[in-house]
């Protein structure tokens, strides 16, 4: 895998503006990946760590984010496929151990309808805000490194109210995909990353890809991220590329590259993975943001959709795009300074609109 930071491939320099502009705007550093009709194009901009002056590497590692859902959901078909649960199965048959509402389905999880409240905290349409286990500011530096169990996050959210009753609304809840995640373990019998290894990246030869579980590393090669947040009145600024990622758990502790996601996104999108019946059922949206089973559904216009699933966790982010075939894909991994108050989010969000449409073209509604 290479660390090569120059740019290969054709001659792309609408790409590397891009980049370098959103380097630019204030992430620390871009690496790309293109795969479309023209052959693969790689790059990055901006710099692989904070002092230094070498470009990020892009063959480099990087946490995913929220892209790890989208793994959790294609693992979770592929057992509905061998009829092990079904889409509108009650996951309480399943794991009744954690008392969920018989209501909520298999589906209502993947698409994010349960209601059940989001142990990272749940922000209402008033404005208010219920705080959820640390994930921001000085408590989660000081617990950086404490191991959080998949059950005690689950019984975490149970015991806060609901958003709705089960398939009333959509509201996006990590918890969703904690339970996910056990409910392939309690059907197979195996821990979540041996399946995904079994069953997605041995076939597809995904070298670069894990689920690290409580583990705070990190293979080599990789970029770094950092964290600032105030310290009684002290700014202060950490290297946080080492992290427990348990806090957040299936909702996004997966580690990849951008060749890695390019193989298996072009591989899903292309029917390689699942029967199209069921990724017919993954790529339909509801109707409030779009949320397919784990992706994301944007219409471009002219009978054209573009599938993703981006994500951003601690200092590191990916994209994940890829048109309705496969045969066009675009995979990043971005690595920022994050703060208490996610002050990069919106340039996160031009970053990820600008690469997308110089891929896919002006991308609509």
């Amino acid at each position: 895998m290479s660390s090569d930071p120059t740019p290969r491939g054709p001659d792309r320099p609408e790409l590397q503006k891009a980049i370098e502009e959103i380097a630019a705007s204030g992430i620390l550093g871009v690496q790309l990946r293109v795969d479309d009709e023209r052959g693969a194009w790689v790059g990055s901009a901006g710099r692989r760590e904070l002092g230094g002056t070498q470009r990020p590497l892009t063959g480099a590692h990087f946490r995913i984010g929220s892209t790890t859902k989208n793994f959790v959901a294609t693992t979770v078909l592929m057992l509905v496929a061998e009829g092990r649960t079904g889409l509108d199965s009650p996951v309480a048959d399943q794991l009744p151990q954690l008392g969920l509402d018989r209501r909520i389905t298999v589906r209502m999880l993947l698409q994010h309808t349960s209601g059940i409240f989001n142990h990272t905290g749940e922000y209402y349409e008033d404005g208010k805000v219920a705080a959820g286990i640390p994930w921001q500011g000085k408590e989660w530096v000081d617990l950086r490194f404490h191991t959080y169990e998949p059950a005690e996050l689950v019984r975490f959210s149970l015991v806060r109210p609901t958003r709705f009753e089960p398939g009333a609304g959509w509201s996006y809840a990590n918890t969703n995909y904690v339970i996910a995640r056990l409910l392939v373990e309690e059907l197979t019998g195996r821990p979540f990353a041996e399946e995904l290894r079994q069953r997605i990246l041995e076939p597809l030869h995904l070298t670069g890809t894990l689920a690290p579980g409580a583990s705070p590393e990190i293979p080599d090669p990789h970029n770094h991220s950092y964290y600032r947040y105030d310290d009684a009145g002290v700014e202060r600024t950490i290297d946080i590329t080492r992290q427990n990622p348990s806090w957040v758990g299936a909702g996004g502790d997966m580690i990849s590259t951008t060749a890695d996601l390019h193989t298996y996104f072009c591989a899903l999108m292309g029917g390689m993975l699942l029967p199209e019946g069921l990724l017919a059922e993954m790529r339909t949206p509801e109707q409030t943001i779009g949320y397919g089973l784990g992706i994301f559904a944007q219409d471009l216009g002219e009978g054209r959709t573009v599938y993703h699933h981006n994500g951003g966790q601690g200092g590191s982010a990916a994209l994940m795009y890829a048109s309705a075939d496969g045969t066009t894909t675009l995979t990043a991994g971005l690595n920022y300074v994050d703060d208490p108050g996610l002050s990069l989010a919106a340039p996160f969000q031009k970053a990820q609109q600008r690469l997308a449409e110089e891929v896919f073209g002006t991308l609509g509604a």
